[in-house]
């Protein structure tokens, strides 16, 4: 999801025994907010009650304020459908964010994300 991303940048996402995987690469901001909001969406869309949507953020290079809405927002979608959303391998920089925004314990975490 960087700068001039190629259709590699573009969030992918994989289900597999109850658990959708969505991994995003390059940055999490403006730019790319409403591309990030649509793979989630739609791995959401697909998750039944009960099941884990994982945000694999291992090759997320960058999050600001609008990569952290969307995230914050299909969360409480999640929430509301009985989802799991895990965060997998936050960098430091997210983890700062979310610790700035108050946000970090809203979510859950993981090591990294398996499929």
């Amino acid at each position: 999801m960087a700068t001039g991303a190629t259709h590699s940048d573009r969030p992918t996402a994989r289900t597999e025994r109850g658990r959708s995987v969505v991994r995003v690469s390059g940055e999490m901001d403006h730019e790319h907010a409403e591309e990030l909001h649509a793979s989630l969406a739609a791995a959401l869309d697909r998750a039944p009650a009960g099941s884990d949507i994982v945000v694999d953020l291992q090759n997320s290079s960058f999050c600001d304020s609008s990569g952290l809405n969307v995230l914050l927002s299909v969360r409480l979608q999640a929430l509301k459908r009985g989802v799991h959303f895990i965060l997998a391998a936050p960098s430091h920089q997210m983890i700062r964010l979310l610790e700035f925004t108050r946000s970090d314990d809203l979510f859950t975490y993981a090591p990294v994300a398996t499929d």
